[in-house]
Order: C-alpha cells, then structure tokens, then sequence
C-alpha cells in the first residue's frame, strides 16, 4: 500500500478506536450527574453508592477517550498536513474552541468532583458533576462542528491567491445545519450507549444479588437499572427522529452517500428501499435487491414518489461538475459494500438496546426483582452493541463522503473541495506504516487496560459508604476512589 492507503488506515483505526470511548463519556456523564442529584435530595445510602459505582467506571473511560484524542488531533498535523493546510484557518477555529472552552471546563469540573467529596459542600460539589457533564457535551458540539464542515463547508470561500480556505463566519460554521442534524443524533445516541451500559451492568448485579447471598442487596442496583431502560427508550426515540432528519438533509447534501447506503444504481421517481442486497455488492452497482417499495423516495423527500438520484447518474453529474485538474477521471463513488452494509449494521446493532429496554422494564414492572439468569446474561451481551452500533455509523459517514475529505457544497463556493488522494502529506509509506504499527499496539495495550479496569471494578460492585465527614475548613482535597 502506498502513503494514502497507510494514512487513511492509521486514521480510521485512531478514530475508530477514540469512538469507543467517547460516546460513553458523553452520555455516562449526566447519568452520573443524575445519580448524585437523587442522592442529594433523598440522602438515601444507595443513590451514593450507585454515584460512586458508575462514577468510578466513567473516569476509566474519560481518562483512555483523553488519551486516544490527543493522539488522533495529531494525526491532521503528521498524516494529512496538506489538508491542514487548506482547510486549517476554518478547521482548528472549533478544535481550539473544544480546546480552551468545552475541554477546559470539563477537566476542571471533573477534577474538583474527583476530590471534593469531603472537603465542598454538597450543593456545590452537586454542581460540579453537572458542569462537567455540560463541557463534556459542549465538547462533542466543537468538535462535531468541525467535523460537519468536512461534510458540507460553508462561512468560508477560496482565496484564489494562496488557493487555501478562508473563514468568514465562525457563527455559520458552529449553525451549520450538518452540526445542527448531527449533534442531536450524537448525543442520542450516546445516551442510548451509556443506558445500555448502565442498564447491562445493573441488570447483572440485580440477577446476581437476586439469586446469592445478599438479595437485600439488589434493591440498591434497581433503580439504576430502571433508570437506565427508560433512558435507553427515550434517547433510542431519539436516535430514530434525529437520524431520519439527518437522513434528509444528507439527500441533499451528499446524495451520492445516501445512493450507496441504499444500492440506489438509478435514478427515479418511487425509489426502493434496500433491506439487504443478495450477491456480491461492487462498484459497478449491478446486484439484486430485497427491498420495500418507495419507501427510500419518502424517507428522502417525504413522497413516495418523490425523485431520489442514483449512483450511476451522480456519478456523471459529478464528473462533469468538478472535474480534475489534469483530466484524470475521478471515481467519485464511495466502497459501495462498506457504506451500504455498515449502514445496515448501524441500525441492526442498535435494535438490540430497544429489545433490552422492553424486556427489563417488563421484568421489573410492580416493583418487581428479576432473578432469571438468562436476563442476567442477556443484559451483558448487549452492552458492546450500541458501541458497534456508533462505531460503524461513523464509518458509514466517513467512508461514505470518499472520496472528498472536504465534500463540495452544492450551494456554495464550488471551488472549497478538497479530494482525499490531495490532503495527505507528503511521506514516505515506511514512516506511516510503522506509525501505523505502533499505534495499533499502543492501542491494544490500552484496550487490553480499559477492558480489565472495567471489569474488574463492575465485579467489585457499588462499593460501601461511611457518614459523610464534617469538611474542615482545612481539610486537603482527597482521592475519594
């Protein structure tokens, strides 16, 4: 494999690896926040322990989702320093705000939370885990923000002179309509991860206790399990509205994304939805489809019959619209099997928590305690589904815009677009590929890490409180874990 090929996998393991964690951390925070909240109104024992169960695991994963971001920001300045260069005036203003705001906030916060049990009082202390809570979904709006100018750039134009990007209106790069149809899917969908994890977790501990020892102790893992389904419910309604509009919208923006997610190779007036395509799917776009009929033209247009392009006609409208510099044909079709079946695999992962949700809010209903083993072990099962579920969500995305790393706006400065074969930087293939090499076993040393930290502590379960302390006036700032 050549530069490009080594860069663009060194990039999608980094981000890919990064998106584990990082929608976990946005949702776990405020579930945390509200665990603190119940206890800080009913002063009852186990809301503490829960607060300080579920807190412990969310500084596991905040502090590896740190890690790994750090390591992917480099990655525009080593890898992809051409588009950097191109597009950096209007691509760092978010990242430099996500920076200094939302990352200052909530590492701050966090930290007061971390080491102020015993020495603020609980009102204030309360606040802090909120306020880290709000940086950190402030955080994932910035960086979403500069994400969505790769997907549709706008507040920007070329200065013909030095033939880079411009910025001309920060405030239409933070209301982009991408950032504003993506952050709701994100958050949403972060919320369903952290419910599901939540809801895995406690439906353990709840079987577990139900069926040992300590029954009594299955009292204090409910009400977090049934926070959690509810949770799971309302944001996995979420997840659904938000992603219809954001599906919308990207027929308009990057038809030929949407066209590959659907197998769409014509175009037409009541097009069919692709429920999955039987024989091989290349880029030729010739396969045979088990579909539902029209039903791709109203999810687009909101007719059944409403005209939605196709792959094939996209194709020559984009060739004749931008052309390449040296008259090279440009395929600008995307990996059609990719984006269609991580498409599919987004939603299918995704069904499994609505299925968790509705199982355990039966089994939990009149104050009931389950204590099947089989709910025990179903609920663990699909704690890693709505990760798979956001992680190939982002692959669709990404690899879905290909092969433009900054996508034209087909209502804005048609010369602000940028190929991905043009941002890469101009090194060797054997300094990407043993960068590539080392990151990948860094990063399996870390997940190896996460994974026993995890476990180790979800074994150990909520752990025991003591009487508050009375907070000197003088009293250090402690590790409460």
């Amino acid at each position: 494999m050549n530069a490009l090929d080594l860069s663009r996998w060194q990039f999608g393991i980094t981000t890919v690896y990064h998106f584990f964690f990082v929608p976990l951390t946005i949702g776990l925070a405020p579930l945390v926040a509200i665990l603190q909240t119940c206890w800080y109104r009913t002063g009852e024992e186990r809301w503490l322990r829960l607060t300080k169960f579920f807190g412990k695991l969310f500084l596991i994963n905040f502090a590896i989702g740190v890690v790994t971001g750090i390591v992917q920001e480099f990655q525009f300045g080593m890898n992809w320093s051409a588009y950097s260069r191109f597009v950096g005036d209007i691509f760092g203003a978010p990242l430099a705000m996500e920076g200094l705001a939302a990352f200052f906030i909530e590492s701050t916060f966090l930290g007061l939370w971390i080491f102020g049990w015993d020495r603020l009082p609980k009102g204030v202390h309360l606040a802090t885990i909120w306020l880290a809570a709000f940086g950190v979904n402030l955080s994932a709006y910035f960086i979403i923000a500069a994400n969505s100018f790769m997907q549709h750039p706008v507040g920007a134009s070329i200065n013909p002179s030095t033939h880079r990007a411009e910025l001309h209106s920060i405030a239409r790069v933070l209301t982009n309509p991408t950032t504003l149809a993506a952050f709701p899917h994100t958050v949403t969908a972060s919320f369903l991860t952290a419910g599901t994890f939540m809801a895995g977790i406690a439906g353990w501990w709840v079987v577990k206790a139900n069926r040992g020892a300590t029954p009594a102790e299955a009292a204090t893992y409910r009400p977090a399990l049934r926070l959690a389904l509810v949770v799971i419910l309302i944001s996995g309604l979420g997840v659904a509205i938000s992603g219809d509009a954001q599906a919308k919208l990207m027929f308009k923006q990057q038809p030929m994304k949407m066209a590959a997610a659907e197998a769409l190779c014509g175009s037409g007036k009541g097009a069919e939805f692709s429920l999955f395509a039987v024989g091989p799917l290349s880029n030729k776009c010739d396969l045979t489809n088990v579909s539902v009929p029209k039903l791709t033209s109203w999810l687009a247009t909101g007719d059944f019959d409403g005209q939605v392009s196709g792959v094939k006609d996209l194709q020559a409208d984009y060739a004749e619209k931008y052309p390449s510099a040296d008259g090279t044909p440009v395929d600008y079709k995307p990996i059609l099997a990719v984006t269609y079946w991580n498409f599919r695999m987004m939603i299918g992962f995704g069904v499994f928590s609505g299925l968790l949700a509705l199982l355990g809010l039966w089994l939990t209903r009149k104050k009931r305690t389950p204590s099947d083993v089989r709910f025990g072990r179903f609920a663990l099962w699909v704690i890693p589904t709505p990760f798979l579920a956001n992680v190939t969500g982002w692959i669709f995305t990404e690899m879905g815009r290909q092969p433009w790393i900054v996508a034209p706006n087909p209502t804005g400065d048609p010369s602000l677009r940028l190929l991905t074969a043009d941002g890469v930087s101009g090194l060797s293939a054997w300094n990407v590929a043993v960068s590539l090499v080392v990151f990948t076993l860094l990063y399996g040393v870390l997940a190896a890490v996460w994974f026993g930290l995890i476990r180790r502590y979800t074994a150990a379960g909520a752990p025991e409180v003591t009487a508050e302390a009375d907070a000197a006036e003088d009293a250090p700032l402690v590790f409460a874990y």
